[in-house]
């Protein structure tokens, strides 16, 4: 008992358009149909039937048409008989030993299909109903998920836990049929007159279940994800690579559900329609792309910037004291500008006792332009505290990197201590 091949390949050569009677997918299927009952048809525009069948039976000599992109299932008394996944048309027969059960190309289902084959084969002649069924084996479009409240996972790129609201759609393909049907499909979709397994019909029992597995797997799909090292520990890549969160998502899946090895089930493509973070989240990303704007050549260019704004600065408001100020910093950075040192007397213009005139001690020269004798040596003049400045301290940190006096860790570390985050 199996099928004989007629011919193999897309529907609609010469000995298709010979056949009277065959049995067809229907009209009229929504593109998220999983397995259908297959319809008989004749040469009256598809209006005809297959007139030596009895109901419910499949009768020797059948025709039977397996359109690109699906798979045929036989089921009597809910067991296998038949499975086809090669497009082309077929004869069903008894009796010939050469008839073959099992029709299994060249393409993913290969490798799983025989082995369920074994485990769910029909061992004998029929005796009761003989059923056929279409299996959708394209990806099936539109599975919308979406989340209430928010999800939390430990981000890498943050280096803290993330909070979002999310949602969007994937697509799912059938990759076992026998599992599929065995394992996960009700009975009420593989009996006679069954109606067309839908899995975005609301009232569908089996397609509810997966949704709420996808949302109670989103949190560990994005924790999987962002802390891939190979892609970036970026959570802004997300929503652009739907077929690497859709790796993410189906592992996490599979791991507490086994969509594959169970059901036959395995999801394609992820597209994410928003992620809305909540408001902590929010501002933690944007302090660390600050953080990140001021790192690696970026960080340079930004410091040659200020820099360049802080001498124009100190010349227009303060002069050779202002520049001071602006040097020490400077100067810290690379020597870009060397700091005007503050007048110190020369040797031997003490005076006797040791006391500087009034004036002098404060680092000031007498009136005329002559150092007095016996000025202060060495001492500054006084000058105003100033706030230190982040950009210098980076950039002294920066150099101390260069040349590996600090390691990169302890780089990052005093960046972020710099910038107040």
């Amino acid at each position: 008992m199996g099928f004989i091949q007629a011919f193999k390949g897309a529907i609609g050569g010469m000995l298709a358009d010979q056949w009277k009677d065959f049995l067809t997918v229907p009209d009229g299927l929504p593109q998220t149909a999983a397995l259908f009952p297959a319809v008989p048809r004749g040469q009256n525009a598809g209006r005809g039937s297959n007139v030596r069948g009895s109901e419910n039976i499949i009768s020797n000599g059948s025709k039977i048409l397996v359109p690109q992109g699906y798979g045929l299932i036989t089921v009597v008394d809910g067991r296998a008989t038949g499975l086809i996944t090669d497009a082309g048309g077929y004869e069903f027969r008894t009796d010939p030993p050469d008839a073959r059960s099992v029709f299994a190309g060249d393409d993913p289902l290969a490798s799983t299909v025989g082995t369920s084959w074994e485990r769910f084969k029909y061992g004998g002649q029929p005796a009761s109903q003989q059923l056929a069924f279409y299996v959708n084996l394209k990806e099936l479009p539109d599975n919308r998920f979406g989340t209430q409240s928010e999800i939390y996972w430990d981000d890498a790129y943050l280096n803290s836990q993330v909070g979002a609201v999310t949602r969007g759609s994937y697509t799912m393909r059938i990759i076992d049929p026998l599992l599929f049907v065995h394992n996960f499909v009700p009975a009420t979709f593989i009996s006679a007159n069954a109606p067309v397994f839908d899995f975005s019909d609301p009232d569908n029992s089996a397609g509810n279940q997966l949704f709420r597995e996808v949302v109670s797997s989103l949190a560990a799909a994005f924790s999987r994800y962002t802390n891939d090292p190979d892609k970036g520990n970026r959570i802004t890549r997300i929503q652009s690579d739907s077929v690497g969160f859709a790796q993410s998502l189906s592992a996490a899946v599979e791991e507490e559900y086994r969509w594959s090895s169970d059901r036959g089930l395995a999801i394609v493509k992820v597209a994410l329609a928003a992620i809305e973070y909540d408001q902590r989240t929010r501002e933690l990303l944007t302090e660390v792309q600050k953080a990140d704007a001021l790192s690696g050549a970026r960080s340079q260019s930004y410091l040659n910037q200020a820099v360049a704004r802080g001498v124009q600065a100190a010349g227009e408001n303060g002069g050779g004291a202002g520049l001071a100020m602006f040097g020490a910093g400077a100067g810290a950075a690379g020597g870009l500008v060397q700091p005007v040192q503050p007048w110190q007397a020369p040797p031997g213009m003490q005076q006797q006792g040791g006391q500087a005139p009034q004036g002098a001690a404060q680092g000031q020269a007498p009136q005329g332009g002559q150092a007095p004798q016996g000025a202060a040596q060495g001492q500054a003049p006084q000058q105003a505290t100033s706030p230190e400045d982040p950009v210098a301290k980076l950039a002294q940190y920066k150099q101390m990197l260069e040349q590996g006096l600090i390691s990169e860790e302890d780089y990052e570390a005093a960046k972020k201590k710099a910038l107040g985050l």
